[in-house]
């Protein structure tokens, strides 16, 4: 017999006769579920059973007060049957870019084991309802994980965006892992100039196979956004909040993962989300976007960037020549500051002479929500006479890939002061509103 739920649900399972793919009926709070029985992933308790539907989906059930029947047994099939792909004349051509993650993995139900789906049909398979959104390819740059991904891996992503678009797409969905995904959105919002089409990155924080996967609703959320919305911006599209109600559409250059596990685990910094989108539609919530343009898209590529900048957390105690070493390495600094901006008074004549030197150090605030200002106290004043630049309410994250996109351009400092002093994609607000602190806008 083979069967791999151990503990009480395992135990239920085998005196039942049941066996991994056998076709089963679970009666639970008056309702009825019919399925295949699904191998027990690894992370499942010994409390749950997983069953595919025959709409396709996975559900995970409590056992508790469950009444559970075997209703045939089954054998599983090596060759699964996938939906056939079809064009459909009405809908737009949206093509997913897939870079890893687990928005792109699936069961394998013959063997239980997670992979990753290789052709659009598959994906058709776990979400049917994209057909109805969008006409699909896919493209497969890599498969990563995003901690793994450097300033490479941007260029080599916003090209494949920028040739899909240059031949008809209408957007571009962009299958991402979530630890780095906020760098990659700032990353493509500053390559990819005169923007006309929605570039949508979207990842799951839980694996398709997973009970409480929020994959289905983010890839239905990222489809309709890249497919219908007037959004012509790179914007990362997850779950905004913890259930599977709505998901929220951020600007790539004001997106940060706030939470390791929550499924809305992105948040926007210093301004509200653009729109937020059910399983049916797109609803605005501000009107502070760039727009899509109809037509063929006159989208240009400008992936010029130097990748040697360092980030640098201030921390109580930071030692004298620290920065300098690394300014020996590197030619950008970006400071998250302290509050307003500040660094240890006894720093500034050193990053004073590391500006002298010709490497331009950017001020940023480890708070996150807020601006830097460095005109209200006597460090920030002397940090502004010492040649910082301050990053306004870039997050530290965005000042940093600006800074690799601006030294792709130019070494002259002034030069370089003055772009990072330019709001280049919504990364530099005009005011800050009440209303960019998360509860205000919940």
């Amino acid at each position: 017999m083979t069967l791999h739920y151990r503990g009480r649900v395992g135990n239920v399972l085998s005196s039942l006769g049941i066996e991994d793919y056998d076709r089963i009926r679970v009666i639970k709070d008056e309702e009825v579920y019919e399925g295949i029985l699904i191998p027990r992933p690894e992370i499942l308790d010994d409390e749950h059973l997983i069953i595919k539907l025959d709409n396709g989906y996975n559900i995970g059930i409590n056992i508790e007060g469950a009444k559970i029947e075997l209703i045939s047994k089954e054998k599983p099939s090596r060759e699964k049957k996938i939906p056939e792909l079809k064009y459909k004349e009405d809908l737009p051509f949206v093509p997913l870019i897939v870079t890893g993650g687990t928005i792109t993995s699936k069961v394998d139900y013959s063997t239980g084991a997670v992979i990753t789906h290789e052709k659009p049909e598959e994906l058709l398979d776990i979400v049917p309802e994209l057909a109805n959104i969008i006409n699909t390819k896919y493209i497969t740059l890599f498969s990563e994980f995003s901690e793994n991904l450097t300033p490479s891996h941007w260029k080599l992503i916003a090209r494949a965006v920028y040739e899909q678009l240059r031949g008809g797409a209408d957007g571009v969905l962009i299958a991402h892992g979530t630890d780095t995904m906020h760098y990659t959105a700032a990353a493509l919002s500053f390559m990819l100039r005169n923007l006309d089409k929605p570039v949508v990155l979207v990842g799951s924080q839980r694996s398709i196979d997973r009970p409480s996967t929020d994959a289905v609703l983010n890839l239905i959320a990222a489809a309709r956004v890249a497919a219908e919305s007037p959004i012509a911006e790179s914007v990362i599209v997850m779950h905004g909040g913890p259930s599977d109600e709505y998901a929220h559409v951020i600007r790539g250059v004001r997106a940060r993962k706030m939470h390791t596990s929550r499924r809305d685990a992105f948040q926007p910094i210093n301004e509200p989300p653009i729109a937020r989108v059910t399983y049916d539609d797109v609803k605005l919530l501000t009107e502070n976007f760039r727009r899509r343009k109809e037509g063929p898209s006159e989208v240009e590529l400008d992936d010029a960037l130097d990748p040697n900048v360092a980030l640098v957390q201030i921390w109580p105690g930071i030692p004298n020549g620290y920065l300098s070493t690394l300014a020996e390495r590197f030619k950008g600094l970006v400071l998250a500051g302290t509050g307003l901006g500040h660094t240890p008074r006894y720093l500034i004549p050193e990053i004073a002479e590391i500006v002298r030197d010709g490497v331009p150090v950017v001020i940023t605030s480890q708070c996150l929500f807020g601006r830097v200002n460095l005109n209200v106290y006597e460090t920030g004043r002397r940090l502004l006479m010492a040649g910082a630049i301050s990053g306004e309410d870039m997050l530290p994250e965005v000042a940093l890939v600006k800074l690799m996109y601006v030294l792709g351009h130019t070494d002259d400092l002034e030069e370089v002061r003055k772009m990072m002093k330019e709001d280049m994609a919504g990364e530099i607000g005009a005011h800050l509103g009440l209303n960019v602190f998360p509860p205000c806008w919940r």
